[in-house]
C-alpha cells in the first residue's frame, strides 16, 4: 500500500503518508518496509537524515539476509560514509549481496575483478558476474515484451501523408516528437493519432497500430487478428515495421499457424530495409535453429548488423557467442565489453543507477597504480608523476567532499573543469610551485 502511494505521490504530503505506512510495517517486522525506512534515513527522504540510524538498521537487515542492506553497507564502507573506510569489509558485503541476488553487487564485483580493484584482476570472474546481470535483464526484456525485440523508436520527422494534409502532418509530427522526448505513451492519444494517420495512408501509423494490438493495452485490447490486419496493410506498402510484425506473428503463431518459412521471408524483407529488430530475429533463428539449420556464422552476421543500430538483445547474444566461443574465437575481454554495452543500452550503468553506484569513481585506483608504475619504471617520470598525482588527489578529494554533501544538503555533482575552467589544474600546479619557491627563498635566502 505504502509503495503504491509513494509511486503515485505528487506532493510531500502524499510521500509522508507513504513513509508513515512504511514505518508502521517496519515496526511489525516487515523486511521490505525496513529497507525503505533505512533508505529514507540515509537520504533524508522522511524526517531528519540520520546516517548512524540507517547503518544500524542496515546491519540488522543484513543479519536477516537482506541483499539490499549488504549492498548498502558495502557502498558505505567503500567510501567511509558514516562508518570506517574499509575496502576489505566492503568486498565481503558486496560478495554476500551478490550471493543474495543483488544485481548492483554483481555489477560492482564485475568491475572490481575486471580492473583489479582490491582483488586480483580476473576477466573470467568479472565475466561471470556481468553474465548474471545480463541474463537477468535479457530475461526480463523478453518476458515483458512477450517477444525478444526492442521497443519501436519513433522518428522525429513527420511523414508526408498527402499534399493537403498539413494540419495532419503537424499533429503526427508533434506526437512523434512527444514520444521521442518522453519515452512513454498516452495510449488513447496514441491510438487517435495513429488511426487518423493510417486513414491518410501512413504506413508507419498502420504498423504502430498493429504493434499496439499485438501487445495489448487499455485503448487497444490484445487482438492478433487486428494486429495481422494492420501489419499486412503496412507491409503492402513496403514498411519495414509492418513486415517485421508479420514475421513475428508467423514465428510465434499468434493469430496464424506457426510458419517459420513465412517468418523468415518477412524478416529478410524487413532486414534488407535496415530494420534492426528484423536483423536480430534472423540472427536468433540461425542461432537457435528455429525453422532453419543452425548457422552460427549467419547468426553472428545478423546479430552484428543489428548491434550496429544499438539493438540490445543482439549485443547480448554477441556477448554470449564471444563468452562461449560459439561461431567466433572465444574472447573474455570482448564478451565483457559486449555485456557492458548491453547493460548500458538498458540504462544499468549510469550515475546513481540501481546497477552500478561505484562506477563514477572507477578510475581513481587504476590511475594511482599506473602513476606509481611509471615512477618506478623511469627516474625522469618522478616530477611529472608528482604533479599528476597532485591533480588526481585534488579531484578525488573534491569528489568526496561534494559527494558527501549530497547526503547532507543534497548538492548536485559539480564538474570541476566546468566550474573553475578547463586549465584549472595548471593554475593549481603553478600556485604550488610559486609557494614552494617562496618558502625555499625564505629558508635559504
Amino acid at each position: 500500500m505504502g509503495l503504491k502511494i509513494l509511486q503515485q505521490s505528487k506532493s510531500q504530503k502524499q510521500k509522508a503518508e507513504a513513509y508513515l505506512l512504511f514505518a508502521k510495517a517496519a515496526d511489525m517486522g516487515n523486511l521490505k518496509a525496513m529497507e525503505k525506512m533505512a533508505d529514507a534515513l540515509l537520504f533524508g527522504n522522511f524526517g531528519t537524515q540520520n546516517i548512524t540510524a540507517a547503518i544500524q538498521l542496515y546491519e540488522s537487515l543484513a543479519k536477516e539476509g537482506s541483499y539490499k542492506a549488504q549492498n548498502a553497507l558495502g557502498f558505505l564502507s567503500s567510501y567511509g560514509i558514516g562508518m570506517e573506510y574499509n575496502q576489505a569489509k566492503a568486498l565481503i558485503y558486496y560478495t554476500f549481496g551478490s550471493a543474495g541476488g543483488s544485481m548492483m553487487s554483481q555489477m560492482i564485483l564485475g568491475y572490481r575483478y575486471l580492473s583489479g580493484i582490491n582483488v586480483l584482476q580476473n576477466c573470467e570472474v568479472a565475466l561471470n558476474h556481468y553474465k548474471k546481470v545480463a541474463d537477468y535483464i535479457a530475461d526480463k526484456l523478453e518476458k515483458s515484451e512477450g517477444i525478444p525485440v526492442e521497443k519501436v523508436r519513433l522518428t522525429e520527422r513527420p511523414e508526408n501523408l498527402s499534399s493537403n494534409s498539413e494540419i495532419l502532418d503537424w499533429d503526427i509530427y508533434q506526437y512523434y516528437k512527444f514520444l521521442a522526448e518522453r519515452g512513454d505513451v498516452q495510449i488513447q492519444k496514441a491510438l487517435y493519432y495513429f488511426l487518423k494517420a493510417a486513414k491518410a495512408g501512413s504506413a508507419n501509423a498502420m504498423a504502430f497500430i498493429g504493434k499496439m494490438y499485438l501487445e495489448g493495452n487499455a485503448a487497444a485490447p490484445q487482438n492478433n487478428a487486428t494486429a495481422f490486419k494492420y501489419f499486412s496493410m503496412a507491409a503492402s506498402k513496403g514498411n519495414a515495421i509492418g513486415l517485421h510484425g508479420l514475421g513475428l506473428l508467423y514465428f510465434h503463431g499468434k493469430g496464424v499457424p506457426v510458419n517459420y518459412a513465412e517468418a523468415l521471408k518477412y524478416f529478410q524483407k524487413a532486414a534488407e530495409k535496415g530494420w534492426p529488430n528484423a536483423q536480430f530475429q534472423l540472427g536468433f533463428m540461425y542461432y537457435s535453429g528455429s525453422g532453419v539449420w543452425k548457422d552460427y556464422k549467419l547468426a553472428f552476421k545478423y546479430f552484428y548488423l543489428a548491434s550496429q543500430s544499438g539493438q540490445p538483445l543482439a549485443i547480448y547474444y554477441l556477448a554470449k557467442m564471444y563468452a562461449t566461443g560459439t561461431g567466433v574465437l572465444r574472447s573474455c575481454r570482448t564478451a565483457v565489453e559486449k555485456r557492458l554495452k548491453f547493460l548500458k543500452k538498458r540504462r544499468c550503468i549510469q550515475w546513481h543507477s540501481s546497477c552500478g553506484i561505484e562506477l563514477p569513481f572507477k578510475n581513481i585506483h587504476l590511475a594511482r597504480r599506473l602513476y606509481d608504475l611509471a615512477a618506478r619504471t623511469s627516474p625522469d617520470a618522478h616530477i611529472p608523476v608528482f604533479f599528476a598525482r597532485v591533480k588526481l588527489e585534488t579531484v578525488h578529494l573534491l569528489r568526496d567532499i561534494l559527494f558527501c554533501n549530497q547526503f547532507t544538503v543534497r548538492w548536485k555533482w559539480m564538474n570541476v573543469a566546468h566550474t573553475l575552467g578547463p586549465h584549472w589544474d595548471l593554475f593549481v600546479i603553478g600556485l604550488i610551485v610559486a609557494v614552494l619557491v617562496f618558502l625555499l627563498r625564505r629558508r635559504y635566502g
